[in-house]
């Protein structure tokens, strides 16, 4: 926005553009899988750390009815990436930190598209998921913050694990196809 006397300045920059501007640098510094499930388990450890600390009793009827949903599409038969996802979400602004919330949407549909394109969650794995996500929302419940991180971190686990997987066969597959040319 160009100012009378005082030149140009940034003006009304809305959470659309920003989310556009973060997703470009993302880009730029050729963010891949693997960073962004460690950005995840980072956030979501302080996150879930957080919501057990400042939760309000409707932001657990919230939490619930996520976790509800999630479940239903598992007895379904259905995938349940995005329910899943929304659990997290749901936590998030639980927390009370607009900021992290923000961050979580932002990195969101990337680990969607990533964890439909790679397959990440099986059925066996997802039927895991919900018992640890039971075990998350009763330590936020019960306000025990350190107990919801580590809950958060083992759920976390077995994903970050699988994109350190993914990322040396990946390197190994680069390295190889450099060597070939």
């Amino acid at each position: 926005k160009t100012m009378p006397q005082s030149g140009t300045i940034v003006a009304g920059i809305g959470i659309t553009a920003l989310e556009g501007l973060i997703s470009d640098v993302l880009k730029l510094e050729d963010s891949d899988f693997g960073s962004l499930v460690e950005t995840r388990v980072i956030l979501e450890t302080n996150i879930a750390r957080l919501a057990a600390q400042r939760r309000t009793e409707e932001e657990l009827k919230v939490i619930e009815r996520a976790l509800i949903a999630y479940e239903t599409k598992l007895e379904k038969g259905l995938p349940a990436v995005e329910e899943d996802l929304m659990f997290h979400i749901k936590i998030a602004k639980a927390s009370g930190n607009s900021a992290l919330k923000s961050l979580m949407l932002i990195i969101t549909p990337d680990i969607v598209y990533s964890y439909n394109k790679l397959k990440v969650c099986s059925d066996d794995r997802a039927w895991q998921a919900l018992e640890e996500h039971k075990l998350i929302l009763q330590h936020i419940k019960n306000q025990d913050g350190d107990s919801a991180a580590l809950a958060m971190r083992l759920h976390l686990k077995d994903v970050l694990e699988y994109s350190q997987e993914y990322h040396q066969i990946t390197s190994s597959k680069q390295r190889a196809n450099f060597k070939l040319k």
